[in-house]
């Protein structure tokens, strides 16, 4: 892909790759807001009232992705936990596929919380946990899509994640 995409070229190469990574993503959760299609039909909404977006490349299309699809879960958990207070418990992991299928949205919302948290500390860390959560990226594209090495990308992978953990950990 030498020549220059536009959104709309970028949305189409990747449709498929970006529907599977919602199904993992959105897990068990099969609603009728965060089914897959709609979770990726959100998230090109929300990159296309974007004044001039271009994409410059097809790793900066997937850091756009993975931010709006992030953002749109978010925003639909927000929605649900306001229609029903609590009753959505389950516990975000980390594992090396890097997508927990059990995500509820009062999940959703504490993980954001605290990428928000990490971002502050770290925000290279916290890029990477959402490259790698949200947009399903291998460590290796993770650490190309910041310009790092995979090394480095591990190593910030191990701490964010441990961080994370001890953050999100029930209390009891």
């Amino acid at each position: 892909m030498d020549e220059k995409l536009d959104l709309d070229e970028h949305f189409v190469a990747t449709y498929d790759e970006l529907r599977r990574l919602a199904a993992r993503v959105s897990g068990n959760d099969r609603g009728p807001t965060l089914n897959p299609t709609a979770l990726v039909n959100e998230a090109y909404i929300k990159l296309a009232g974007t004044p001039g977006l271009v994409p410059e490349s097809p790793l900066h299309f997937r850091r756009l992705a993975a931010r709006a699809m992030r953002q749109v879960l978010v925003e639909a958990a927000r929605r649900r936990r306001s229609l029903k207070r609590g009753g959505d418990v389950a516990i975000v992991t980390f594992d090396d596929d890097a997508v927990s299928r059990d995500a509820g949205a009062s999940d959703v919302i504490e993980l954001d919380q605290a990428l928000e948290r990490l971002s502050r500390m770290n925000a290279r860390q916290a890029l990477l946990v959402e490259y790698r959560f949200f947009g399903g990226a291998e460590v290796a594209e993770a650490a190309a899509m910041l310009g790092i090495s995979e090394s480095t990308a591990l190593r910030d992978w191990r701490v964010a994640r441990a961080w994370l953990e001890s953050q999100l950990r029930p209390v009891g």
